[in-house]
């Protein structure tokens, strides 16, 4: 049985790379953040009482059902509403500013040259926009298996399928990574 500390501890440090995936599946940084909020309050809620050798396993999986509950509730939403904020500026005169949406990149080194900083940026922009092309079982396997640094096992059991169809998501995911970011002249 795991303490209020483990769990604690575990949630903290999954939070950033649960962000992270979330975003890459919804592309959207609000709802990433409450689908993350939702799962850890569900695991905590539902499974707090479990091993702590069990939370990775069991938060990986919350944490698919949760987005998979995002993507379900916006298809019934888009079907019943129109959302009219999405056709407004974010200004109260009408017009749009592109620098007001921009945000400053975060733990930037600041020995790092302007030069350098934009190149490492540009590159990490077409990594995420390469990522959030996949598939989406592919998007799940490639990140999972990398980002959260799972295994094969770990992999196919949060995402309640074989440990060879976790293998070939990898393997596609990693060519068409590989061969999209070749075609931009980025090799990594």
């Amino acid at each position: 049985m795991a303490t209020e500390r483990e769990l604690s501890d575990f949630l903290k440090s999954v939070e950033k790379r649960a962000f992270k995936r979330s975003v890459y599946h919804v592309r959207d940084d609000e709802a990433a953040l409450d689908i993350v909020q939702e799962s850890m309050m569900k695991l905590a809620e539902h499974y707090g009482d479990k091993p702590a050798s069990e939370f990775p396993m069991l938060f990986q999986r919350i944490l698919s059902n949760c987005t998979l509950d995002w993507f379900r509730r916006q298809k019934t939403r888009r079907a019943l509403f129109s959302n009219m904020s999405d056709f407004e500026s974010a200004s109260d005169d009408g017009d749009f500013d592109l620098l007001e949406t921009y945000e400053v990149l975060e733990n930037s080194q600041q020995t790092e040259s302007a030069e350098d900083a934009t190149r490492r940026a540009q590159i990490l922009r077409e990594i995420e926009s390469e990522i959030q092309a996949l598939p989406g079982r592919q998007r799940e396997a490639f990140l999972m298996r990398y980002w959260e640094d799972m295994d094969v096992a770990e992999t196919a059991a949060a995402m309640g399928c074989s440990e060879g169809s976790v293998k070939t998501h990898c393997s596609r995911a990693v060519q068409a990574l590989s061969k999209a970011l070749k075609a931009k002249g980025l090799q990594l």
